[in-house]
């Protein structure tokens, strides 16, 4: 899978407040920080600066079990890779 391991059953549903994404993490808290946000994160400091904070800008949508898990990883990889969605 894209998102998740194969082989999950529970997974957080996220959207990013900030950038707008949505992705599914392992993690089911109800804000999280965003992994693409922490990437464009500038994390070299020098001496009269101050390490960026990370905030908590994705939000849980919902809690995805079962095998809807691997139906919506499917789904949101779609947009990123492209690939076969003939198994809607």
């Amino acid at each position: 899978m894209y998102y998740v391991p194969d082989g999950t059953t529970k997974c957080g549903f996220y959207e990013c407040k900030s950038c707008k994404s949505r992705f599914l993490s392992l993690q089911t808290m109800k804000k999280i920080p965003c992994p693409y946000c922490e990437q464009d994160a500038d994390m070299e400091i020098g001496p009269d600066e101050s390490m960026e904070e990370l905030t908590d800008t994705a939000e849980l949508q919902e809690i995805v079990e079962g095998e809807n898990v691997e139906k919506m990883d499917r789904l949101l990889s779609l947009a990123i890779t492209g690939g076969d969605y003939e198994w809607l």
